[in-house]
C-alpha cells in the first residue's frame, strides 16, 4: 500500500483486553472533559429498528483534534446477539484511521467517567465507597476507582448472597482492598461518602432510599437509563445539591429517575449540570461540605470515541494491531 495513504487499522477484542488499562483510560476521559465541548460535537443517539433488533449509532468528534468517530451496536433482544464497532476517522484528512471491536468498550468508558466524576465531586481525600450490586458494571466501576488510589474501604450489596460473597472475595484478593460483603443495602450504604448504584431493582423501582443519605455523599447511578428504569428515589433527587450529568438532555428527559422526579415537582433542570463543566471548572460543585452531589451517566459517544482514541495510541505504542489490505476510498469533494 502507498505509503502516503497509511493502512486502516483494525484492533480486535483480544487486543482491546490487552491494552485497555483502567489508569489510561481515566486519564484520557479527565483530559477530554476538561476541554470546550459543544452540543454540536456530541449529537443525539440514533436508533433503527426492525422486528426484535436494532442498530444504534453514537457519533462525537473529539476535543483531541485527533479523530472523530462513531460507534454502532446491533443487537437483537430476541435472539440474545449483539456486536459492537468502533470507527475512526482523522480529523484533518478524513482517513478510515481504524476500526476497533467495542465490546469491552461500554463497560469501560463508563466506569472510566464514573472514576473521573467521583475524582471531581467526592469531598473527601479518600473514598469509603458502598456497591450497590454485582454486575459486569459494578465490578468495573470498583476497578476503575481502585485506579484512582483513593479507596479506603468498601462494603457492597447484592440481593444474591453468593454474588456479593464472590465479588467481595475477588476483590479482596487481587487489589488488597479492605471489602465487605453485607446483607442489606442499608449496611452498605452507613457512612459511606461515594454511593455507585449499579444494580436494576427487580420490580423497576429505585434501589437507593433517601433514608440512607448521609451529608456530603457522592452518589452515582449508571444503570437507570431509560423512562421505565429508576435507581433513585424522589426524595433523594430532590435533595441533591447538584446532578452532573455526561448528557444533560438525556438524563432530564429520557431516565426514569428524572421523569418520576419532575412528576412530583423536582426541578431536575434547574440543577443539572454537565461533567464537561463540573471538570473545566465552570461549576462550583457544592456550597457547603453537606451538600449531596448525583453523578448520573446515561453514557456518551464522546466517551466511546475519547477511550478508542486511547486504544488506538496504545495499539500503536504496543504493535498489537492489524492493518486491514485495503480500506475505503478518501475523495477531494
Amino acid at each position: 500500500m502507498n505509503n502516503a495513504h497509511p493502512p486502516t487499522l483494525f484492533i480486535n477484542d483480544d487486543h482491546v483486553a490487552e491494552l485497555a488499562t483502567w489508569s489510561s483510560a481515566i486519564e484520557a476521559l479527565t483530559d477530554a472533559y476538561s476541554q470546550p465541548i459543544s452540543n454540536a460535537m456530541v449529537p443525539p443517539r440514533t436508533m433503527a429498528r426492525g422486528d426484535g433488533f436494532w442498530l444504534r449509532s453514537l457519533c462525537a468528534v473529539s476535543p483531541s483534534k485527533e479523530y472523530m468517530g462513531c460507534k454502532l451496536i446491533a443487537a437483537s433482544p430476541k435472539n440474545k446477539k449483539a456486536s459492537y464497532l468502533i470507527s475512526l476517522f482523522d480529523q484533518d484528512t478524513m482517513r478510515l484511521a481504524a476500526l476497533i471491536d467495542g465490546n469491552r468498550i461500554t463497560d469501560i468508558r463508563t466506569a472510566a467517567s464514573s472514576a473521573v466524576a467521583v475524582n471531581a465531586l467526592a469531598g473527601t481525600e479518600k473514598f469509603d465507597i458502598a456497591i450497590l450490586g454485582s454486575s459486569a458494571l459494578a465490578r468495573s466501576h470498583l476497578h476503575a476507582l481502585n485506579a484512582t488510589g483513593r479507596i479506603a474501604k468498601v462494603r457492597v450489596f447484592s440481593p444474591t448472597e453468593a454474588n456479593r460473597e464472590k465479588l467481595a472475595q475477588e476483590f479482596a484478593e487481587l487489589y488488597g482492598l479492605d471489602i465487605q460483603a453485607v446483607a442489606s443495602p442499608e449496611e452498605a450504604v452507613k457512612n459511606a461518602n461515594v454511593v455507585v448504584c449499579a444494580s436494576r431493582s427487580r420490580d423497576g423501582g429505585p434501589v437507593f432510599d433517601a433514608a440512607w443519605l448521609e451529608p456530603g455523599m457522592t452518589i452515582v447511578s449508571v444503570s437507570s437509563t431509560l423512562p421505565e428504569q429508576r435507581e433513585l428515589d424522589v426524595a433523594t433527587m430532590q435533595a441533591a445539591h447538584l446532578i452532573v450529568a455526561d448528557m444533560p438532555e438525556e438524563v432530564i428527559h429520557e431516565t426514569g429517575d428524572s421523569l418520576v422526579a419532575i412528576e412530583q415537582g423536582c426541578d431536575v433542570a434547574a440543577k443539572t449540570v454537565s461533567l464537561s463543566d463540573v471538570i473545566s471548572g465552570q461549576v462550583k460543585i457544592r456550597n457547603t461540605p453537606e451538600d449531596i452531589v448525583i453523578y448520573k451517566s446515561v453514557g456518551s459517544a464522546l466517551q466511546d470515541i475519547v477511550t478508542a482514541e486511547m486504544l488506538l495510541r496504545n495499539a500503536k505504542a504496543a504493535n498489537k494491531y492489524q492493518e486491514m489490505n485495503d480500506s475505503i476510498v478518501t475523495i477531494d469533494r
